[in-house]
């Protein structure tokens, strides 16, 4: 089967008449990892969430292979890691995971530590960065195509970061990655491309000194 892309074309968006975008294109393939990178505020959240269809904004186009996608999440063709906490509190990780994750990636996904120790409990009996993990875990071994990631790293250790950099990078031989972080240096480490939110418009970086062109690294605290 041919690798499919997701196109994100024309998005705008905007909140009490404050346009956050406007002038908004990217896509990415199965097989590769797209860096979304911008300064607070920029609007990377809302466009992840538009992309899923969890957001409405004035306009979208979005299409897999020329096919319009008009919620991601109910085409189980995007899967989405939020910032906040998605599991449900009261089903047990084994019984979650055998709903969401890929039978291709199964047995890889049972042998990770946070699931063996863990797979018994539900969410609400695990720690933050325990949660945290399982949940991230369970986006990227997703059945979507496609997964959009929202802060991955800003919740966990840097132990836990550095674990994670290689399983996204795996998953990446099968699906189409778009990742954000704050942690600017670690979407450096596993993105093929990178693409900035700037003045609501994305813009295609090239290297380092595109990003400070774009004042991102000195908006970075």
């Amino acid at each position: 089967m041919q690798p499919r892309t997701l196109l994100v074309d024309s998005v705008e968006l905007a909140f009490d008449n404050r346009k956050i975008l406007q002038d908004v294109a990217l896509q990415c393939g199965q097989g590769e990892i797209v860096g979304l990178l911008g300064r607070n505020g920029s609007g990377k959240s809302s466009l992840l969430k538009i992309i899923f269809g969890s957001l409405k904004p004035s306009y979208r186009y979005v299409s897999i292979n020329g096919k319009y996608i008009y919620n991601g999440y109910s085409d189980g063709d995007i899967a989405y890691l939020p910032q906040h906490n998605y599991l449900p509190h009261g089903i047990r990780i084994s019984q979650l995971a055998r709903m969401l994750i890929d039978p291709i990636f199964w047995d890889e996904f049972t042998e990770q530590p946070v699931f063996k120790n863990h797979h018994h409990k539900t969410a609400g009996e695990l720690s933050g960065g325990e949660l945290r993990m399982l949940e991230t875990l369970m986006v990227v071994f997703n059945k979507a195509d496609f997964i959009l990631l929202d802060e991955p790293f800003t919740h966990i250790s840097p132990v836990q970061t550095e674990f994670f950099k290689p399983i996204i990078k795996a998953c990446s031989q099968r699906k189409g990655i778009i990742i954000t972080d704050h942690q600017y240096y670690n979407v450096l480490d596993v993105a093929d491309r990178l693409i900035i939110l700037e003045n609501g418009c994305t813009k295609l970086v090239n290297g380092v000194d595109d990003l400070v062109t774009y004042r991102y690294l000195s908006g970075i605290k």
